[in-house]
């Protein structure tokens, strides 16, 4: 059901304030994903898809996709670890959690980086060891997957803290009670409970690292072709002036966040329905 809301406010204010708000959006978010496609295609077709095809830019794209592979999964059964706890139990350091997991939003992604350089580098507390038994972390794969699930773990956790505080616990200690066990508590009716919040988490976890910048340029060396992510190499495009190239490979992203936000939207879209019936 619609609600008509009536203000005092005149038509000219109204507008006035409407046409500000869409101006904005016009010159911040519109006119720069335009000109991402018109930079990309300004040599035309088959100077975007030599781009994309470029031997260092499918590296950084698998590297970029498994990050993601491993990045997701992980914060997944993290957030619904911590948000189970955090919702069912009573304990000495609950506060402090849930103040610690909203750490990497509060410290820049490049300090994140070098706190990981600091600990796994050549001089770091565990570079002796890491290097006496040939374990390579930084300048390396792992150091890149490492430091995308600190900078992405709170997304999925924050997502499912508040849906499982609100929705309480009455419905799994009737469970328990009938005789069901905790996974079948669990699958059949926190699970469905919960879902749309963890399909939401999963889609923001997931685009913030496919686009992570800072902590990924401080631990990856920028080895091309070995450990450059997608930001990465458009970074090393633009500053070799192939500006093609680089909007061409940052076109995948903008496409991404395109299609993240569509998926967002069918997600709510969705919910709120389910949530009717």
């Amino acid at each position: 059901m619609k609600r008509n809301i009536n203000t005092n406010e005149t038509p000219f204010v109204r507008y006035t304030l409407i046409t500000i708000a869409l101006s904005f959006i016009f010159i911040v978010l519109i006119v720069p994903l335009f000109s991402v496609f018109y930079y990309a295609l300004d040599k035309g077709y088959d100077t975007y898809i030599a781009s994309i095809r470029d031997e260092e830019a499918l590296s950084a794209i698998r590297l970029t996709f498994l990050t993601v592979l491993f990045t997701v999964p992980l914060n997944l059964i993290f957030g619904v670890a911590a948000s189970w706890v955090i919702a069912r139990f009573e304990f000495t350091g609950k506060s402090l959690l849930t103040s610690l997991i909203d750490i990497p939003f509060s410290v820049s992604p490049i300090i994140s980086g070098m706190i990981y350089v600091l600990l796994f580098g050549a001089q770091g507390f565990f570079g002796e060891f890491l290097a006496s038994h040939d374990i390579k972390i930084i300048f390396a794969v792992p150091g890149i997957i490492i430091v995308t699930i600190f900078v992405t773990f709170p997304f999925i956790a924050r997502e499912l803290i508040p849906i499982m505080q609100s929705i309480g616990s009455e419905e799994e200690e009737a469970a328990l009670i009938l005789g069901a066990s905790g996974w079948q508590t669990f699958w059949n009716v926190t699970l469905p409970n919960i879902k749309w919040g963890i399909i939401y988490g999963i889609i923001l976890c997931n685009a913030r690292a496919m686009g992570e910048f800072g902590a990924v340029s401080v631990v990856s060396g920028h080895i091309r072709g070995l450990t450059n992510t997608i930001p990465l190499h458009v970074e090393i495009l633009y500053n070799e002036y192939n500006y093609v190239g680089a909007f061409a490979v940052a076109s995948l992203l903008t496409l991404a966040a395109l299609a993240t936000l569509v998926i967002k939207e069918i997600v709510n879209y969705l919910s709120h329905k389910a949530g009717k019936e």
